[in-house]
């Protein structure tokens, strides 16, 4: 039986090292180059091609590279029998952790800006709020979203979330459902993204929920590109109902050249590089995972369908 990596854009070898270092006996393959089919049992896959986990009769579990899982669920020819399972690691935890608070820090002290005057030859001072003044939110109280709210607490910033079912987070302002949405963003100056991406999520991040911060406010998103609708956004910057936006994920990858994201003072863009799953932190929960699958236990961080996540 092997266990099959599906990254087409990668090199997976890193990847196969960890693997091989984690359970020496370990059969791994590389997509394309798969001996025979019918013993791939069990397969980790970012960003993997239409029509290939078909190919696998004996495919028991899928295991997404990263946090997210939408590019399995979109799947449509992947089996409803097969279970789906990702990486949570704490690697994956501590760098989302380090970024949001780099953003949050960046923005409250206005580095932003200073940047942009040293590109000009400007020497102007700006006021700055102090950290237990700035309200920030966060949308997702999951496996990332609750570190990164927790942390921001531990440091002084008054910190809310949000989520589909009601969590009970220490130190944290917790709302929950449709009926507590609004009343979250009135609260909220930072808006951070870190929902996983369902058909309830797609285009979270519009009009209405800008309108609804606390002005003067900014958006943070490593969630998902989709969760943004990209035209609202300009609008909302270009009308002074967003102060600005940092954003990590973009429906389209790389961001095309001439995007009207693209030199904008008021966007900060970074290239998906907010939480890399990295090959020695994560090998040992893909290789526990492959045996779960192979014995018949339940998978850890097994994905629901119907939630999404």
């Amino acid at each position: 039986m092997s266990l099959l990596l599906i990254a087409p854009d990668r090199d997976m070898s890193d990847w196969e090292q960890a693997l091989q270092k984690s359970d020496p006996n370990l059969d791994i393959e590389i997509w394309p180059d798969v001996e025979d089919p019918k013993r791939v049992q069990f397969a980790v896959c970012w960003n993997h091609p239409k029509n290939v986990l078909n190919q696998y009769p004996n495919l028991q579990a899928v295991s997404s590279l990263g946090a997210g899982v939408d590019h399995l669920l979109a799947d449509e020819e992947l089996p409803e029998s097969t279970d789906i399972c990702r990486v949570v690691s704490p690697s994956l935890v501590q760098q989302m952790k380090e970024y949001v608070l780099a953003a949050v820090l960046n923005i409250q002290r206005n580095i932003v800006h200073y940047i942009h005057q040293n590109e000009q030859g400007r020497w102007q001072p700006h006021n700055h709020q102090l950290s237990g003044e700035v309200k920030v939110g966060i949308m997702g109280l999951g496996e990332l979203g609750r570190p990164v709210a927790q942390q921001l607490a531990n440091i002084g910033y008054h910190v809310s979330g949000w989520s589909r079912s009601t969590k009970d987070v220490e130190n944290i302002t917790t709302y929950a459902g449709t009926e507590e949405f609004e009343t979250f963003l009135h609260n909220t100056q930072m808006l951070v993204c870190l929902l996983p991406l369902t058909q309830e999520t797609e285009g979270v991040l519009n009009l209405e929920t800008f309108k609804a911060l606390n002005n003067p406010a900014w958006i943070i998103n490593v969630g998902r590109g989709e969760h943004l609708i990209d035209e609202d956004l300009i609008y909302a910057l270009d009308s002074d109902i967003l102060q600005g936006a940092w954003l990590d994920v973009f429906s389209e990858e790389p961001l095309p050249d001439k995007h009207a994201f693209w030199n904008r003072p008021n966007i900060i863009i970074t290239p998906h590089i907010a939480s890399i799953t990295q090959p020695s932190g994560s090998a040992d929960q893909i290789v526990e995972n492959y045996k779960r699958a192979l014995s018949g236990m339940e998978l850890n961080y097994k994905v629901d369908r119907n939630k999404g996540y």
